[in-house]
């Protein structure tokens, strides 16, 4: 169940730090949410090597995206405006 917009990060991706060697820009949009049901899978194209939940404070110690850090920014964060200061991307395409 969705329960609130917590805010929405945007940022261009410079060409050498891009997969593709191509600039783009990236949007996403955070949502605080409630789990009320279902089974959680990996997505069925592939994408997705495995899914599991995770609890907020053992995430920092995983190989994640650093748009994780993002979502979980403005989760425990809850800045007023919608917005944190930029996260740090590199790396192996981890934007």
């Amino acid at each position: 169940v969705v329960e609130e917009l917590l805010g929405v990060d945007s940022r261009v991706i410079p060409a050498h730090q891009a997969k593709r060697g191509v600039p783009h820009q990236n949007v996403g949009v955070f949502y605080g949410v409630r789990v009320v049901g279902g089974v959680i899978r990996p997505e069925a194209n592939g994408e997705t090597a495995e899914a599991v939940w995770t609890p907020v404070e053992e995430v920092s110690g995983l190989h994640r995206s650093a748009v994780v850090d993002v979502g979980v920014g403005l989760m425990t964060q809850r800045p007023a405006s919608g917005h944190l200061p930029p996260v740090v991307v590199g790396g192996l395409v981890r934007h």
